[in-house]
């Protein structure tokens, strides 16, 4: 019998985002940051290697161009900390907020076609960040692509300020 989600171990159970790293947002930034949290904690796949059994807290913050992951079991023990530099995000970055601002544009004002297009191109780029990152964490912290796709959410939401 397969446990819920929020009675398994292998999990993030809180996170919590450096507010000297987030950037100011807009309205549609700030909801999808919303939704990618709660999404996350939700449900998610989450293991760090070699380490003790959770579920874990996460803190994400950027310091000096590197993505800090702050990893803790439930009690504050802390676990591991990976730093990542983010160079190879900043092409994938800049690329989805560009198609971000496009698709929110175009919900607005353009045609259904021209909507599912550019959202076809914005869910392309997501998943090109999301292999990204799950390739950098590889034999660091084992994820599912769902979870990917929410932390890469989260990190361009860090990567704005940093």
């Amino acid at each position: 019998m397969t446990q819920p989600p929020s009675h398994r171990k292998d999990r993030i159970a809180r996170i919590h985002l450096d507010p000297r790293s987030l950037a100011a947002a807009n309205a549609d930034s700030e909801h999808e940051r919303r939704v990618a949290v709660f999404d996350l904690l939700e449900e998610n796949y989450f293991r760090p290697c070699n380490a003790p059994e959770g579920p874990y807290t996460l803190d994400l913050s950027i310091r000096e161009r590197k993505l800090i992951f702050d990893i803790r079991l439930e009690n504050g023990e802390g676990v591991r900390q990976f730093i990542l530099s983010l160079t190879p995000f900043r092409r994938i970055v800049r690329d989805y907020f560009l198609i971000c601002e496009s698709y929110y544009e175009a919900i607005r004002s353009a045609a259904p076609a021209q909507i599912e297009a550019i959202d076809m191109g914005r869910r392309g780029i997501h998943n090109e960040g999301s292999e990204l990152l799950e390739s950098r964490l590889k034999d660091k912290i084992d994820i599912d692509f769902d979870t990917a796709r929410r932390l890469f959410t989260l990190i361009c939401a860090l990567h704005v300020r940093g």
